[in-house]
């Protein structure tokens, strides 16, 4: 399973701008398994042989395979794609800083917390960060039209 169990995650939906707070947090946890890396690069076509090659990986300043940035910051939009706010929210902007690898057989924790609030434009602005164990490996903030009773 790739999934730690899904208890440890939080529920799918949507969350309206009326109901949305400062400070509200959701967070998703998910290993980073062999599988999930060769299928990001089959979708991405980002085949660079530090995600799929250990003899080259290991020549590398990482010493070991770790998987793609990218689908680490795939698990932050998955939790504002079906957590906070969820279902039926746009993404507008995101800024990513890539910190620490994640390599194959992490648990990565990715969470968001709701710092900002422009409920006239729908515009939320989210503090994101990913973490494995102790360590931030990702961080970041994202902006997002959030969905709205008003508009159903």
């Amino acid at each position: 399973m790739l999934d730690t169990p899904a208890n440890d995650n939080l529920p799918r939906g949507t969350i309206c701008i009326e109901d949305i707070e400062i400070g509200m947090t959701r967070h998703l946890r998910k290993r980073v398994g062999d599988r999930d890396i060769a299928l990001f690069a089959e979708v991405s076509t980002d085949r660079n042989p530090v995600h799929l090659d250990d003899a080259y990986a290991r020549d590398t300043i990482f010493e070991g395979r770790i998987a793609h940035g990218m689908l680490t910051a795939g698990l932050v939009s998955a939790v504002i794609g079906e957590q906070l706010p969820g279902h039926g929210t746009v993404y507008l902007a995101q800024s990513l800083s890539f910190m620490a690898p994640v390599r194959p057989g992490d648990t990565v924790l990715a969470e968001v917390t709701v710092i900002k609030i422009d409920h006239a434009r729908r515009r939320v602005t989210l503090e994101c960060r990913c973490a494995v164990g102790d360590t931030t490996v990702l961080k970041g903030e994202a902006q997002v039209l959030a969905p709205s009773r008003k508009f159903d």
